[in-house]
């Protein structure tokens, strides 16, 4: 297989990753989730419930697509630095087990709100409680996943920059990403207020930058063969 090739199944999986994280991590929660109000939280639930498992499924998908992507990405830049390239792959699997466990707690949303004899037991304060504990859980995982999100960033980013066949730029706004990533999260665990600073609003951006960046390139101009070739005789 060519390199544009494996390059173009590697933007492929990246972009279908882009749009199912967008769909259940930012759009579905917008549209339905607010943590503070939590009648308003369920009613939404009840009221776009297929939206809710659109979001479910969503997630599910770029699991799945999270597994794929930093293979292909392996197939990719494997004879840049072999060693680098596991790293990356061995990141990102890390997340996904996380991920998959971490779904449960919205599947127990969903429980709650389909079984009425759960609000019946439980009464209305403590049901709703406890639909809002497992959305809490659920943002906790997602917080616990950044950290593998942004790690993998580091040896990806650092192939990306190496390649020859890929632009530099990508590569340093991707190993930014993954301490953009960690300072979010250790922000945001450490100070409760870190979310309302301006580095929590800055930090995101290298990463969004990065990867949007790099998927955008793999799709439309796949690989420098002149580039990859120099790279190879070294």
């Amino acid at each position: 297989m060519s390199q544009n090739k494996k390059a173009r199944i590697a933007g492929i999986l990246y972009l279908l990753l882009i749009i199912c994280g967008f769909t259940y991590l930012v759009y579905v929660p917008l549209k339905l989730i607010d943590l503070k109000n939590a009648t308003d939280t369920i009613e939404n639930i009840r009221d776009s419930e297929l939206l809710f498992r659109i979001g479910i499924v969503a997630g599910i998908c770029s699991f799945i697509i999270f597994i794929l992507l930093p293979l292909a990405l392996y197939n990719l830049l494997r004879n840049v630095n072999k060693v680098s390239a596991k790293f990356m792959v061995l990141f990102a699997l890390l997340s996904v087990p996380i991920s998959f466990v971490n779904i449960l707690n919205k599947f127990s949303v969903l429980t709650l709100i389909n079984k009425s004899e759960y609000a019946q037991k439980l009464g209305q304060a403590e049901f709703q409680a406890q639909v809002m504990l497992y959305l809490e859980n659920y943002n906790n995982g997602v917080q616990l996943s950044q950290i593998f999100w942004g790690l993998w960033l580091l040896p990806f980013g650092y192939l990306v920059y190496k390649s020859g066949f890929l632009p530099k730029i990508l590569g340093f706004f991707l190993m930014a990403g993954c301490f953009g990533y960690l300072i979010k999260f250790f922000g945001d665990f450490l100070y409760s207020d870190f979310n309302k600073t301006i580095i929590s609003e800055i930090v995101g951006y290298p990463a969004s930058l990065g990867e949007i960046g790099i998927c955008l390139w793999l799709l439309i101009m796949g690989t420098n063969k002149l580039g990859f070739r120099k790279k190879s005789i070294k």
